[in-house]
């Protein structure tokens, strides 16, 4: 702490840093340093004013006049294993700016995590940045930080933390909020002096995205008690419901509770005892599964009156799918479908189409083989409607997108091909489709359709739900199954729901 009199924050020096990115274990290949979107020192500050979570720590530093210290925001979409020189080039920017010129000490730290995140060599990327942030700034600095949802909470978080504040919508449209009572967090620990303990709590249960929506149960329930929990014990000041992210096969995979409290931390930790159990009563609940995409459009006529959406959460962006699987497509051509529109990331398909203009026919391949999980490739000959720079801004402030990219999104070279009643939107980046500016700034009408394919799992629902007639969740081949019992498993602790039924 300063030597500042008690009560007073004004030029209270805060270090700011950002590492961002939702690893999913399971897919092939790495997320490389050319795929993270970098902001370095002064860099932080120019997202003042926009709708990310750094914005809102921005916004809470101005209103309590903190001397912020920006170090570095490194962010990217879910993917596969992180290389470990991403973490190196994070640590060297930290260290560089914590050990500041002139021997001032840092008040306090406040970091923008996700939480789920995996290099080669770090397995719980964030409690290893949360350790070596404690050794070096020492146990009376105070770090505080807002966590996604789907954070997979372990106790290296908890041990080397003062205040981490996970979301508690999903769709995540309250990033910005949680950001903003992390930074209040800190500035009131940095003002009283309070010291926190963290607790929590792992019951035996994973549940797939698409069982942790928070509209429905059983999160619906389970943050309801959360903030139960903090309204009738003062001292517990924050009561996270992480539902974790299955998609990363660590120890720790699955659903957390955890409790920041200046007070007894018997009392949080039995306060979260009965909150787990709460979680297993409910775990089959929030096992959701999805019916065979051929299934459900056997029910449906091939054409008529729209929207209807169909999710295929194998192929969710969100979790770190790459968005190159054919198989929503290759059952839509099946069954005939008129009047509808699939998205699917492949930077090779819009290279071959370079040359193309638009009106012209080319016979192109679509389909990466990112993942053995897929189908093959669909070839097939299309017409080029448009291409375009695939930038476009956020028609919702509150998508799920802008707690990943802020307002301003990249696809990458995107092209619109169509083939027989199916307009194919192909990008150059994996997008998750949140926010309905993606195909209406391609041409693409979402409201005129019949029917739409989306590659995600529950955060499509704020920007697709109102607009839908019908939505449906379908299972394709894919690396993000909702079936969990698929997926090769080897380092989650054990038994643990679904894959097993007991319980210790």
């Amino acid at each position: 702490m300063s030597h500042e009199p008690s009560g007073q924050t004004k030029g209270k020096r805060v270090l700011v840093a950002g590492l961002f990115h939702e690893t999913n274990g399971f897919l092939q290949g790495s997320t490389a340093l050319r795929d993270f979107e970098i902001l370095r020192r002064e860099e932080l500050l120019r997202v003042a004013g926009d709708v990310s979570p750094l914005a809102g720590v921005l916004e809470v530093a101005g209103e309590n006049h903190w001397q912020v210290l920006p170090a570095i925001d490194m962010r990217a979409v879910p993917g596969p294993i992180v290389e470990d020189e991403i973490l190196d080039v994070f640590w060297k920017e930290f260290q560089s700016v914590a050990a500041s010129p002139g021997g001032k000490r840092v008040d306090g730290i406040l970091l923008v995590l996700h939480g789920a995140m995996m290099t080669r060599s770090f397995a719980d990327v964030e409690g290893e940045v949360l350790a070596r942030i404690r050794a070096l700034c020492g146990e009376h600095c105070p770090v505080c930080g807002v966590l996604d949802l789907h954070a997979n909470f372990t106790a290296k978080m908890a041990l080397n933390s003062d205040g981490l504040v996970a979301y508690r919508e999903n769709p995540h449209t309250d990033a910005l909020a949680a950001a903003k009572n992390a930074a209040r967090l800190l500035e009131r620990l940095m003002r009283t002096g309070e010291r926190t303990t963290a607790v929590w709590e792992h019951p035996p249960v994973m549940w797939p995205p698409t069982g942790t929506a928070t509209a429905t149960e059983p999160m619906k329930s389970l943050e309801k008690i959360a903030r139960e929990i903090e309204a009738r014990n003062p001292q517990i000041l924050v009561v996270n419901v992480l539902a974790g992210f299955a998609f990363a096969d660590i120890p720790e995979t699955g659903v957390s509770l955890a409790a920041v409290t200046v007070g007894d931390p018997e009392i949080a930790r039995s306060e979260l005892s009965r909150l787990s159990d709460a979680c297993w009563a409910k775990r089959e609940v929030g096992n959701v599964l999805d019916p065979p995409a051929d299934d459900v459009l056997r029910r449906l006529p091939p054409r008529g009156e729209g929207p209807i959406v169909l999710a295929e959460p194998s192929d969710n962006i969100g979790a770190g799918a790459p968005g190159s699987g054919t198989g929503l497509l290759r059952d839509m051509l099946e069954h005939s479908v008129e009047n509808a529109a699939v998205t699917i990331n492949d930077p090779s398909a819009v290279r071959a189409l370079s040359k193309v203009r638009p009106g012209e026919l080319a016979r192109i391949t679509i389909g990466n083989q990112a993942s053995s999980l897929y189908p093959p490739p669909v070839e097939m000959d299309v017409e080029l409607v448009s291409r375009s720079d695939g930038k476009f801004e956020l028609e919702d402030p509150q998508s799920h997108l802008a707690s990943l990219f802020g307002m301003h999104i990249d696809m990458g070279p995107c092209a619109v091909v169509r083939h027989q009643g199916i307009w194919i939107l192909l990008t150059s980046r994996a997008i998750p489709p949140f926010d309905l500016g993606q195909l209406r700034s391609q041409g693409l009408h979402p409201e005129t359709l019949y029917m739409m394919g989306v590659k995600a799992a529950v955060a499509h629902w704020r920007a697709y739900g109102p607009i839908a007639r019908v939505c449906y969740s379908v299972d394709t081949p894919g690396p993000c199954s909702s079936n969990l019992k698929v997926l090769p498993y080897q380092n989650v602790q054990r038994p643990i729901y679904p894959l097993d039924n007991s319980r210790f």
